[in-house]
């Protein structure tokens, strides 16, 4: 499991993560879930990038109204979604970045602990399978 430093006085920080899960606050987190500085909400997105929809977008848009930022951490690789969904995002005129989940919740850290507002949605480093 890789540790993830960072300065936690701004809200909750994602300790650490792996194939075992994402721990945040001395808990483990096995599947997706929806971090922000204020709060986690568990059992978020698919089982599989492939199958990430608006509806789980607007599930991050609607955490935080004025959020600037989604990180969206898609498992193990970067999987890029369809295109419709990124439109989905900036037209609400937040940033969007996709990246795999390690990378999100690194980057997640840093933003959160500039005091961005910041709404991460990561999907588990160990993905069910098909």
């Amino acid at each position: 499991m890789r540790f993830s430093e960072a300065d936690g006085s701004s809200g909750q920080l994602i300790d650490a993560y792996g194939s075992e899960g994402i721990l945040i606050g001395g808990r483990r987190f096995t599947r997706g879930l929806i971090v922000t500085p204020n709060r986690i909400e568990d059992g978020w997105g698919p089982a599989h990038p492939v199958d990430l929809t608006v509806e789980h977008l607007d599930a991050l848009l609607a955490i935080e109204p004025e959020t600037q930022v989604i990180v969206l951490g898609t498992g193990e690789t970067q999987v890029f979604p369809d295109p419709a969904l990124y439109f989905a995002v900036i037209g609400h005129g937040v940033g969007f970045e996709v990246m795999d989940t390690g990378a999100a919740c690194r980057t997640y850290n840093i933003l959160m602990s500039e005091g961005r507002r910041v709404v991460a949605g990561l999907l588990p480093l160990a993905l069910e399978p098909r």
